[in-house]
């Protein structure tokens, strides 16, 4: 003798399990955001705190940055030549 299973209606077993697999397709989704979210935070802070040392770097240089050789004032390349 064979004893199986009860043989169960399939709209009942296809609906259950869409169901369930809708529901840990959301509850993965939500995960992953969560996840986006703090590493976008995370990056966020390192963009700033770059961008701050990088300031006091350059204020302990001297310098003002990039300076124009055609519009600084005294020995630019235009002054070379007048």
């Amino acid at each position: 003798m064979c004893f199986g299973s009860k043989p169960k209606k399939p709209e009942e077993d296809t609906e259950a399990e869409a169901k369930a697999a809708a529901e840990d397709r959301i509850e993965a989704e939500d995960e992953k955001r969560e996840e986006v979210e703090k590493v976008a935070v995370q990056k966020r802070e390192d963009i700033s705190e770059a961008l701050e040392t990088s300031a006091e770097k350059k204020g302990m240089r001297g310098g003002a940055g990039r300076r124009s050789l055609f519009r600084s004032g005294g020995g630019g390349f235009l002054d070379r030549f007048s």
